[in-house]
């Protein structure tokens, strides 16, 4: 569920310094942003920013850029990295469909996709993070050693997910019904939506995938 609008959110989002705000100018410039040449990973749909902030603070040697399209919880990121100010990471609020407008061929390491919108009518599958037409659009700024994790606890929107990455032509890594208790589970690092679901036993699913570079 997301949050209501918060009131002034839109213009202390337009004032922050943490905001990347002419988001298509920086299309093959964003290692120069970040002045070195670490690897860049976005997450699409970052909601608060807890699980981006917190990759920050663990991989000073990655930079990171959130991507929300919703002011009002987008603005929650903000509160946040004011007080942490990470230098390895900033936000975008933004459409995700507009995303190779956004970032160059290659020039993005990894893809996080954490609890996406499920879309559920038929007619707006086009519309879900994790289908053929957006993995299309990863593909074109994934480097080639790049790939996309996708964590939910929706089994219906999982299963279309594995049928995309079909799909797609894209390779499956591996993939889990149950995270947090399999192998995969080390490491892991929950979204405040992941504890929540996790709470009430949902199990959380999870995927890891790449594109096949060398496919006809």
């Amino acid at each position: 569920m997301r949050l209501r609008n918060v009131k002034g959110s839109r213009e202390n989002i337009a004032e922050s310094e943490f905001v990347i705000h002419d988001e298509t100018s920086m299309k093959g410039k964003w290692h120069e942003f970040f002045g070195n040449d670490n690897p860049i990973h976005i997450e699409i749909g970052m909601g608060k920013g807890r699980f981006m902030m917190d990759l920050a603070a663990q991989n000073p040697d990655i930079n990171y850029v959130g991507i929300e399209k919703y002011s009002s919880v987008l603005i929650r990121a903000i509160e946040k990295q004011t007080e942490l100010k990470l230098p390895n990471l900033v936000f975008i609020r933004m459409e995700a469909e507009y995303i190779a407008d956004v970032f160059d061929k290659g020039e993005v390491g990894y893809i996080y996709l954490n609890f996406s919108d499920p879309w559920p009518k038929d007619r707006h599958a086009k519309r879900r993070l994790t289908s053929k037409e957006f993995l299309a659009r990863y593909e074109q700024i994934l480097a080639e050693d790049g790939g996309v994790t996708f964590k939910t606890d929706n089994v219906p929107l999982f299963d279309f997910s594995l049928e995309q990455v079909d799909e797609a032509g894209w390779e499956l890594l591996n993939k889990t019904y149950d995270l947090h208790n399999s192998e995969y589970n080390e490491g892991n690092i929950m979204t405040e939506y992941e504890e929540r679901f996790s709470s009430m036993g949902n199990p959380i699913c999870r995927l890891m995938s790449r594109p096949k570079w060398d496919k006809e």
